[in-house]
Formats: structure tokens, sequence, C-alpha cells
């Protein structure tokens, strides 16, 4: 039986809605992060270095793009499927019929569309490796709900996020600067990578009851809810190793670590035993921490640098 129609917001406020506004800073922190790490590096082939803020900007719209298509993808497939017909959460478009499921395949493609031709750019003046890399995002980001046999119904949605929203985005922000990796920026982008991560875990773990029945075995299903519950935890203090980690080459860095005291209030409701409709709040707090963290970790690198 479906759940009631949410109501109608204004036309011009559904695609924001649909945009899911609390999971953008996992779109970006790694940019962020990942520039900043840039910032005092010395390039290896002899050129002035610095940051080309062009490049920045770029590849923080394909990020955000990316983002966009990739919970566009998700609100038409899973609302294809009839996985949101009865859910807990954020409104969902096709789901609560602010939109159908060909108006929000179109969004998805348009976003996959903006972060081509952006990220195409961006390819042009860096080098080709960027296309492989931007084919296999784009890639990923359809995958993960959509097609035949969508990962994120197979527990690897978490694996998905840490290695694009966190390695590869961080790492590519850092890469198009100069053409090179550090160990430091890797280190770096294993903390935004588990600070994206606890944002689907938290939704996961929310939406445990309705994947199960809707046979969506999500990593929170198949570990259930006492151990989401740890893992959840655990993400933060794998967060704060990986920036003492980094703290231990550039000690401004440690300033990121203040960002994690916002984590206090959501931990307290997880461990709390907050379900359904009271882990919706939960979701914006891991949000701001996520984004608070990793601009004061973004911070203190560039101070650093």
């Amino acid at each position: 039986m479906t759940s009631p129609a949410a109501p109608s917001p204004p036309s011009t406020n559904r695609w924001v809605l649909g945009a899911r506004p609390r999971t953008l800073p996992a779109a970006v922190v790694p940019v962020l992060v990942g520039t900043a790490a840039w910032i005092g590096v010395e390039p290896s082939d002899g050129s002035e270095g610095g940051v080309i803020v062009w490049r920045f900007v770029a590849a923080m719209i394909v990020s955000l793009a990316l983002q966009l298509a990739t919970n566009y993808v998700n609100d038409y497939a899973d609302g294809e499927r009839g996985t949101d017909d009865d859910r807990v959460g954020p409104i969902r478009l096709v789901g609560s019929g602010l939109a159908t499921a060909k108006e929000v395949k179109l969004a998805a493609a348009t976003s996959f569309g903006v972060a081509g031709v952006v990220g195409g750019a961006l390819a042009l003046a860096v080098g080709p490796e960027l296309f492989v890399v931007g084919a296999l995002s784009m890639l990923a980001g359809w995958a993960y709900t959509g097609g035949p046999r969508p990962y994120g119904y197979l527990g690897l949605g978490e694996v998905f996020v840490f290695i694009f929203f966190g390695v590869v985005a961080t790492v590519g922000s850092f890469y198009v600067q100069g053409r090179e990796v550090s160990i430091l920026v890797v280190l770096a982008s294993v903390a935004v990578g588990c600070l994206a991560v606890a944002l689907l875990v938290i939704n996961n773990l929310r939406d445990i009851p309705g994947d199960t029945v809707a046979g969506k075995a999500t990593l929170a299903v198949r570990l259930g809810d006492a151990t989401t519950r740890k893992a959840y935890v655990g993400l933060f203090v794998l967060t704060a190793v990986c920036i003492v980690a980094v703290g231990v080459s550039r000690p401004p860095a440690l300033i990121g670590l203040a960002g994690l005291v916002l984590a206090v209030p959501p931990i307290k409701k997880v461990l709390g035993g907050a379900k359904g409709a009271e882990l919706i709040p939960v979701l914006g707090e891991t949000g701001k921490t996520q984004l608070a963290t990793g601009a004061l970790f973004a911070l203190g690198l560039a101070l650093g640098g």
C-alpha cells in the first residue's frame, strides 16, 4: 500500500528538493580539501605552482553535477521500481508524484551532460587520463541504482561513495592543479571519504525497514541495525585519525578536528536508538558536520601549505 502523497511544493522548488541539498557537501568538501592540499606544493616539473582558479571552479562544477546526476538517477530508478512508494525521509520526485520518471531521467542526463562538458574541458587542459576517470565516474553514478543490477542494491553503495566522492574527487582536485599525487592528499581523501560514507550510512540506517521489504540489500540491511550504528561512529573516529596523520606534516590541518564536535549530537541520537523519522534531522546534522569538518580541514591545509 502506498503512502499518502506529500503536499505539492511550488514547481520552482521541486527540483531543488529532488536534488537533495543535504547531500551536496559530499561534492563540495573533496574539491575544497584536494585543492587546499595543493597549496604550497612545489611542482616537480619546475613550474611556478599555485592554484589555477578556473580548474578549481571546473572541478567543483563537475563534482556537484555528478552528485546531482546520481541523486536524480536514484530518484528515477527507485521510483520506477516502487522502492520509494512507502518510505520515511526527504521527498522523492517520482515516488511522490511531483515529477514523472521521464522528467527525472532527463534531469539526470542533463546533469551528466554538464559534468561531461566541463570535465572534458579539464581533460583537454590537464591530460586524456581524465576522460577515463570522468567516464568511470559517470558510469558509477548511473549504475548505483540504475540498470538491471544496481550495485547500490547489493550493499556496495558505500564503496562507490568512498571511492568516487572520497578518493577520486579529492585526489583528482589535487591532480588537476599540477598532474601530481602525494601521500598527504591520499590520506586527506580517506578522511573525506569517511565523512561522505557517514552521510549514506545514516540515510540507509533510516531506510532499513523499507529497504528490507523492497528487497534492497544495502550495507545497512546486510549489517543490521546495531552494527550499522557502530559503523557510523567508527567513520568519524577514522576521519579524526586521518586528520591527525595529515597534521603531522601540516599541523594547521588539525583544526579540522574542531568540525567533528558537531558530530556529537547526531552520534548521541544514533547510539540512543533513534529510528525512522527521528533520523531525518540526523541526516542534516551529519551533512553540517561533513561541511564544517571539510571546510576547516581545507583551511588548515591551505594555511600549512
